[in-house]
C-alpha cells in the first residue's frame, strides 16, 4: 500500500499585497500561488524587497492580503475576524524573527514560560530548552548569553506551545556563520523530531541545500520551486 499524501498545511490562491507610500503604491506580492506541505522544511529564498517577509507575516496572520485568498488547513484565514487570527497564532503558530525580542529581566527558562501559559498543549519549557541544546541556561538572563545562544532561547519559546508550522524570518541574519549553524541546526532538529512544518525566510542561498523544496522569489512572485534530491546538514553548508 502507498502511503497518505500529506496534506498541505497552508495554500495561498492568487494572493497580493499592495502597501500606499504616500503617493507611491508598492505591489510586494502579485498573485503568488502556493502549497507548504505537512513536515516539510521549506526555504524562501530571495533578495530584500521580493516579498518574502510580506508572504510569510500574511501565512503566520500578522497581515492580510490586499486580494487572494490563504488557507490554514481548512480555515480560510483571508475570512477570519481579528479574534480568530488572534487564536491562530497563539495555537497554531510558533514566530522567530532575526532579532531576538526576549524579556532582558526574566531568565530563559521565565521567557519561555510566558509562552507555555497561555498554550492549549505547550511543551514543558526545560524540554523546549533541551531540544535546542540549552537546558543547562535555563537560569541564565539574556545579558549572561551569546547572541546565538539567545536566538535558541528565541526557537525554544516558539516551540515551546507546541506548534504545528514554524515560520523563521532571516533567523541567522544578525549571526556570524559559526553560530548561525548552530541555530540552523536546532530549527532542523525541530522539524525531523516533532514534525513541525518549517519555513525559512534567508537571502543566503546556501541554506537552501537544507531544504525539502525551495521556493524562490522576485519582485512579489514565485520565481521557481525546486526540490533538493538529498538534504544537506547545516555543519556541513558553506557560505
Amino acid at each position: 500500500m502507498s502511503s497518505p499524501t500529506p496534506a498541505a498545511v497552508f495554500r495561498t490562491i492568487d494572493l497580493t499585497k499592495t502597501y500606499q507610500m504616500g503617493e507611491v503604491q508598492v505591489r510586494a506580492l502579485r498573485g503568488v500561488n502556493l502549497e507548504l506541505i505537512e513536515g516539510e522544511f521549506v526555504v524562501l529564498l530571495g533578495a530584500s524587497g521580493s516579498g518574502k517577509s510580506t508572504l510569510l507575516n500574511i501565512l503566520g496572520g500578522l497581515d492580510t492580503p490586499t486580494s487572494g485568498q490563504v488557507f490554514y488547513l481548512d480555515t480560510n484565514l483571508t475570512a477570519s475576524e481579528d479574534a480568530e487570527l488572534t487564536r491562530y497564532r497563539r495555537d497554531h503558530v510558533g514566530f522567530v524573527f532575526q532579532f531576538y525580542n526576549l524579556i532582558p529581566s526574566l531568565t530563559a527558562k521565565e521567557n519561555i514560560e510566558l509562552i507555555t501559559e497561555i498554550a492549549v498543549s505547550p511543551l514543558e519549557p526545560l524540554d523546549a530548552l533541551e531540544i535546542v541544546g540549552l537546558r543547562d541556561r535555563a537560569n541564565h538572563f539574556p545579558a549572561q548569553l551569546s547572541g546565538g545562544e539567545q536566538q535558541r532561547v528565541a526557537i525554544a519559546r516558539a516551540i515551546a506551545k507546541n506548534p504545528k508550522v514554524l515560520l523563521c524570518d532571516e533567523p541567522t541574519g544578525a549571526l556570524d556563520v559559526h553560530t548561525g549553524i548552530v541555530v540552523l541546526e536546532a530549527i532542523a532538529r525541530i522539524n525531523r523530531e516533532l514534525g513541525t512544518t518549517t519555513a525559512v525566510i534567508t537571502h543566503n542561498a546556501s541554506i537552501a541545500n537544507m531544504a525539502d523544496r525551495v521556493i524562490a522569489l522576485s519582485d512579489g512572485q514565485i520565481a521557481s520551486v525546486d526540490r533538493n534530491a538529498s538534504k544537506v546538514n547545516a555543519a556541513d553548508l558553506q557560505w
